[in-house]
């Protein structure tokens, strides 16, 4: 039984969440940033709220959706195949974060179907923080695999950038998971991740994700994260604990204050884990 394409345009009810410093932090170690922007509460105006964070705040709004048993996900059988993340101001401890979620569209693909999730997040005085889409693959009874190909799209042209290799720890997931509230098992128990036609414990995309933020925070915002105005990425491959990840940056253009970027992110074995990435820069 597939989803419940009636739910199109459903909108969910707001859920509030109260920004501490704690949290703030601990998100940034759950994927081994110690910018002092989000780690030295000394510094002069304080701390910043990692930009990724947002996906923290909006998690209560997703999982509502995704356990809405009227809309029928298989929450085992789910895969978190793209990310687009808009980051319009920054949060700081004593915000609260009021975010909706929307469903703007659900999709037949070849290997199941496809939902994707519009969360809107405003602060208490109303001001817009953050706008995401979070897209999930709902994968059919005879798909096994995590593994997507291209569609048709090619792979950047040229020399990148930058190239930035970065080393996922061994008990990354589990960090991330009490980092980022999403304890969904394949990312913390073998037998489930294997129950679910995984080979083991994959690492969360958006911890994935959230090291590349680090890559284009530190190397293309001179390490202010208020630089960063858009992250997005596909899924493509799974990442597992205790792998080196590679990401590559291509330049696309510079103008009206914006500078935009593709990004690419390879495991050791040189296959993309992160495809289509686009990082926009305020200049």
């Amino acid at each position: 039984m597939g989803l419940n394409r009636g739910f199109l345009g459903k909108q969910y009810a707001p859920q509030d969440y109260g920004v501490t410093a704690e949290a703030m932090m601990r998100y940034a170690r759950a994927y081994n940033d110690d910018n002092p922007w989000f780690t030295d509460t000394s510094r002069a105006g304080g701390i910043i709220a990692p930009p990724m964070f947002g996906v923290v705040t909006g998690w209560l709004s997703i999982m509502m959706v995704m356990t809405d048993g009227d809309l029928g996900v298989d929450v085992l059988r789910l895969l978190h195949s793209e990310q687009d993340l808009y980051f319009l101001r920054p949060m700081v401890p004593g915000d609260i974060i009021t975010s909706i979620a929307t469903i703007t569209a659900i999709a037949d693909e070849p290997a199941g179907e496809s939902l994707t999730v519009e969360v809107q997040c405003t602060n208490q005085r109303g001001d817009a923080v953050q706008r995401m889409l979070f897209t999930a693959l709902i994968r059919g009874p005879r798909s096994r695999s995590r593994e997507r190909g291209r569609a048709g799209e090619s792979a950047p042209v040229g020399d990148p950038l930058l190239r930035v290799r970065q080393k996922i720890d061994e008990d990354q997931t589990f960090r991330y998971a009490s980092a980022s509230g999403d304890h969904n098992p394949i990312h913390v128990d073998e037998n489930v991740a294997k129950l679910a036609g995984l080979p083991g414990i994959v690492v969360h995309g958006l911890c994935t994700m959230a090291f590349t933020s680090k890559v284009m925070i530190d190397h293309l915002c001179d390490r202010d994260p208020r630089k960063l105005r858009r992250l997005r990425a596909r899924f493509s491959r799974p990442v597992f604990p205790g792998q080196e990840i590679t990401t590559a940056v291509w330049p696309v253009s510079d103008h009206d204050g914006v500078s935009t970027y593709v990004y690419e992110t390879y495991n050791p074995e040189g296959k993309d884990v992160i495809r289509e990435g686009v990082a926009e820069v305020r200049t």
